[in-house]
């Protein structure tokens, strides 16, 4: 938006200082104590003296043998990266300071399975688990595949008996198992594992020759047991997270194409009727959207390979 001197008015702290004036008294003493306890925040951690690569083993062999002050100071010496990461997400939804509790998380998992006999900067380690941290948040509040809620209340619960009853059997329960224990039928536990597997769109052919699903992209493994349920859940939400790095235009191709958000796939004249546009263009820009998470999924895999 600009305004009449063609400047840009976002960016203007005059305009964003009038803007301020006009939020309720309670309003604006809440934002001020916001940004008075980021002032402090980062005050705090710019004092906090960064390691040296060999500080970083010393530490994480203690870790290792589950010394809580050298975990501390690993995580400690490292906020400041989180922060610097945080910066990236802002104006996705959440609060600068929520960007950071969460990516707080990202990094306590990172120390407390850096693997530094590998030979990898912990900064570099680190980076990968306060990015997943951060956006599977994001995802979480603006989720592109929007579940009901009385669905998502059934997985979460779900996956809470299947953790309880790990802990009690010192193993993974059966289908027939898990239904006694949730006085439920094998048939409804199989209809909410149902949902977060992937579904049956990812089999619909896609590209020019038709030859390709959607499977070729995010692979299914056809989830029907509690055993993986967890996993299926994860898949669902890396979806999101995946959909969310593609432009507007290609998400939404995506998301119609395959029937995401209502399980109904279209077809590109279709999709291209909705958009006002060509086949061929729906078609270019699926074909955009496709190469595009060839390249997010492969490139976190290998991540997710070198790193666990």
């Amino acid at each position: 938006m600009q305004n009449a001197k063609g400047e840009d008015a976002e960016a203007s702290p005059d305009v964003m200082k009038a803007k301020a004036g006009k939020k309720s008294p309670k309003k604006q003493k809440a934002i001020s104590a916001s940004l008075d306890t980021i002032k402090i925040y980062l005050r705090e951690i710019s004092a906090i003296p960064l390691l040296t690569p060999e500080e970083e083993v010393a530490l994480a062999k203690r870790v290792e043998k589950n010394d809580a002050s050298a975990r501390e100071k690993m995580i400690e010496s490292n906020l400041r990266l989180v922060v610097s990461i945080a910066k990236r997400y802002m104006n996705r939804g959440l609060p600068f300071l929520d960007l950071i509790e969460e990516g707080n998380i990202g990094l306590i998992k990172a120390v407390e399975r850096f693997q530094y006999k590998k030979g990898f900067k912990f900064s570099t380690y680190a980076s990968w688990w306060i990015r997943q941290a951060i956006e599977r948040s994001i995802v979480n509040q603006t989720r592109t595949i929007r579940l009901p809620i009385h669905v998502d209340e059934k997985i979460n619960r779900l996956v809470r008996v299947l953790r309880e009853q790990i802990q009690v059997k010192g193993r993974e329960p059966t289908v027939d198992e898990m239904a006694e224990v949730m006085d439920t039928t094998v048939e409804k536990i199989k209809e909410v594992m149902q949902v977060v597997r992937s579904t049956q769109s990812l089999d619909m052919p896609i590209g020019e020759k038709q030859e390709n699903s959607l499977k070729d992209v995010i692979e299914d493994t056809s989830i029907l047991s509690p055993d993986d349920i967890v996993e299926g859940i994860k898949r669902h939400e890396m979806i999101s997270v995946w959909l969310e790095k593609l432009t507007e235009n290609e998400k939404n191709v995506v998301i119609l194409r395959f029937g995401l958000e209502d399980g109904d796939p279209m077809t590109l004249e279709k999709i291209g009727e909705e958009f006002g546009v060509t086949r061929e263009r729906i078609r270019q820009i699926e074909s955009s959207a496709l190469k595009k998470l060839r390249y997010i999924i492969t490139r976190e895999s290998l991540i997710l390979d070198e790193i666990l």
